[in-house]
């Protein structure tokens, strides 16, 4: 478990940064150019994404079972990971309406795929990792809202036509198929259908 607490603390730290400490962030990037600072982003973001999922495979294999969730949980799991890998296709989708509307469907889309997974799973392990996952997204969402409503945020692009929506989806939920039916269980070991 310590593994993948450490993978959290930097994973999730290094994207807290704008939450907790956005005002050093910007004094860090003027002083040294923003280039060396998505560089040491990028190789904390990965250590610690590492650390999650080995982490995670050795906390999975003795953690203590906290609840057993109901069956009926993994249908609706399913239902939110479909909500999630739309919802973060369209995050990288310009000008789409789902964009447009929520502003922030990245975040959103976390939130989304943690509760999910809160939901079906029971175990420490999981309660660590995906409550980990759910806090960071609440407390963040919660900042983007405050530095979009100070105007220290880009405003949201609005919606080009209902295309680039129709391609959010059509990406995300073909995505979330590859993923649940294939990749899922050979990436992570648990099939979830």
């Amino acid at each position: 478990m310590l593994i993948l607490l450490l993978g959290l603390v930097l994973f999730l730290g290094v994207h807290s940064v704008r939450v907790f400490a956005d005002d050093w962030r910007t004094r860090v990037i003027a002083a040294r150019g923003p280039g060396p600072w998505k560089g040491a982003y990028t190789v904390v973001s990965l250590l610690g994404f590492a650390l999650v999922c080995v982490g995670f495979g050795r906390a999975r294999a003795d953690t203590v079972a906290l609840w057993s969730p109901p069956f009926w949980t993994h249908h609706v799991t399913g239902l939110f990971t479909l909500v999630a890998f739309v919802l973060v296709t369209a995050a990288y989708v310009p000008g789409n309406a789902i964009k447009a509307r929520l502003k922030d469907p990245m975040i959103l889309g976390v939130k989304t795929w943690a509760l999910g997974h809160l939901l079906a799973n029971g175990t420490a392990a999981d309660v660590v990792l995906f409550g980990g996952f759910l806090a960071w997204a609440v407390l963040d969402f919660r900042a983007v809202r405050r530095r979009r409503a100070a105007g220290k945020e880009p405003p949201v692009a609005p919606a080009a036509g209902g295309g680039r929506t129709a391609i959010a989806v059509v990406v995300g939920a073909l995505a979330w198929a590859v993923f649940g039916f294939w990749l899922h269980a050979r990436l992570i070991g648990v099939s979830p259908f």
